[in-house]
């Protein structure tokens, strides 16, 4: 089974007591932050205990759903893909096909027809490609990828890294980098604007404590995992006030800024201090889980600049002049200066492809409409709850536009949309109705509601900018 995300350090952070389902909670949780491998083994638990595994079709790329009025059915055309190749982001199997042929990434081809389609493609799905604004790509005689295609092939021992990108994957990446299992001899982190750094949440009874103490009290003391699930999602909700523009909104945030920034200041080497001080308001962006990557920061072989990458050449990359942060006009003693740094790997921890929701899957719906394109001649990514588009019968999003939070789980989020479609589908599957399809002033008035609620939050206020919004359009976040 194909895992993306599998780069050095990658471990949750929502404690995994929430971020797990409902039906299979696991009281055997390692930790209360656990990392990916442990993740991949409790997700892969859960398919064999339900006896799902063999229901599932792996290297297979769905590339154009299309309604079939006449017939009231999906046509699904998917392409059978060589091993490996479900590793690589859709670009790069383009690519790779135009380079050398499609017998370089495919086995074969195949059209299916259904009643029903789920799409439970996700959000964060398609990496963000090579900045086209830089030059000299295709000068580079190392690796270059995205840290969610990490190549485990690539050998970092002694090498010259520069990491572009301060998300949460790269902040979870580059501590590792610098550890003995994969020794790097340099980091070079390239940073545009600084994140706020939350430190990472203790659980009861500590570190220790937890790994000791917990599977087995969550496995024998009744209800304790259940109440435990209950505290952490009450203790999660209660974070959404940092997202609100009322004022004691703003009173919160600007209480625990303070407190925030003292531990950055702590942390981190003074050098640091201005450029990692960020001049929005907390809550705009996805907050960051610190695991060790503001600690890194104190070893020398880690580097994080806001000089901006200028050009790229064959074992070196060049920064400046200028600097992306803080802002040219404001007084600032952060380096501007130009300099070429030696490079051996390129890691793009540059985040992914958001404003075209389900590309690059191609969703072609009653009278030929184009489901992104419909999308965007609305104003940007929709779907009533999430979930539905008119024109688009029998087609449930899991996780579609304005259904994620910046401060809860992405798991229970899914399962109240899987459920919420199952009302539904479990219709069409008795017979009781042959298409299901939300009415468009239905789907209309929902986004409305959405996009004007979203306008009272941090998210769209002045000042903020991230990616859950593109063009002042937020069809990212649940307001």
């Amino acid at each position: 089974m194909c895992f993306y995300h599998r780069y050095p350090g990658v471990a949750v952070d929502i404690p995994a007591v929430f971020y797990s389902f409902s039906f299979a909670p696991n009281p055997k949780w390692s930790s209360f932050f656990p990392s990916g491998p442990e993740i991949v083994k409790y997700l892969q638990s859960v398919c064999q205990k339900y006896q799902i595994t063999d229901k599932f079709q792996l290297d297979t790329d769905v590339t154009e759903c299309k309604w079939l009025e006449d017939e009231k059915l999906w046509q699904v055309t998917l392409q059978h893909l060589k091993a490996g190749m479900g590793d690589l982001s859709s670009k790069e199997r383009m690519k790779r096909i135009q380079e050398q042929g499609e017998d370089a990434v495919l086995t074969g081809k195949e059209v299916v027809k259904c009643k029903v389609i789920c799409s439970a493609a996700g959000g964060l799905v398609e990496p963000r490609a090579q900045p086209d604004t830089i030059k000299g790509w295709e000068k580079f005689k190392g690796p270059i990828f995205h840290s969610a295609r990490w190549d485990d092939s690539v050998d970092v021992k002694d090498k010259n890294v520069v990491v572009l990108g301060t998300g949460c994957s790269a902040a979870q990446v580059v501590p590792e980098l610098i550890k003995p299992k994969y020794g790097a001899k340099k980091v070079t982190q390239l940073m545009r604007s600084p994140p706020w750094v939350m430190p990472k949440l203790s659980p009861p009874g500590g570190n220790e404590g937890w790994a000791k103490w917990a599977p087995r009290l969550n496995t024998h003391v009744p209800g304790l995992l259940k109440a435990l699930r209950a505290l952490v999602f009450v203790a999660a909700e209660s974070e959404f006030k940092l997202f609100g523009d009322k004022p004691h909104n703003e009173k919160y945030r600007k209480l625990i800024e303070p407190a925030i920034l003292r531990y950055m200041r702590n942390t981190v080497p003074e050098k640091y201090h201005e450029i990692l001080t960020p001049d929005y308001s907390i809550g705009c962006k996805r907050r960051i889980v610190d695991s060790g990557w503001f600690t890194s920061l104190n070893d020398p072989k880690v580097e994080l600049t806001t000089v901006p990458l200028t050009s790229v050449q064959e074992d070196s990359i060049t920064i400046g002049p200028g600097r992306t942060y803080p802002k040219q006009e404001v007084h600032s003693n952060a380096p501007t200066d130009e300099r070429t740094i030696p490079a051996d790997v390129i890691i793009l921890a540059n985040g992914f492809d958001t404003s075209r929701w389900l590309h690059p899957i191609r969703v072609i719906g009653r009278n030929g409409n184009d489901l992104v394109e419909e999308m965007e001649a609305r104003g940007g990514p929709q779907a009533y709850n999430g979930t539905a588009m008119d024109g688009f019968p029998n087609f449930f999003i899991i996780f579609g536009p304005n259904t994620a939070t910046g401060h809860s789980s992405v798991i229970m989020a899914s399962e109240n949309m899987v459920n919420y479609s199952l009302n539904f589908i479990s219709k069409i599957v008795s017979r009781d109705a042959e298409i299901v399809e939300v009415k468009r002033e239905a789907e209309e008035a929902y986004t409305k509601d959405i996009q004007d609620s979203l306008r009272t939050t941090v998210w769209n206020s002045g000042g903020c900018s991230s990616w859950y919004t593109n063009d002042g359009w937020n069809g990212t976040v649940y307001p």
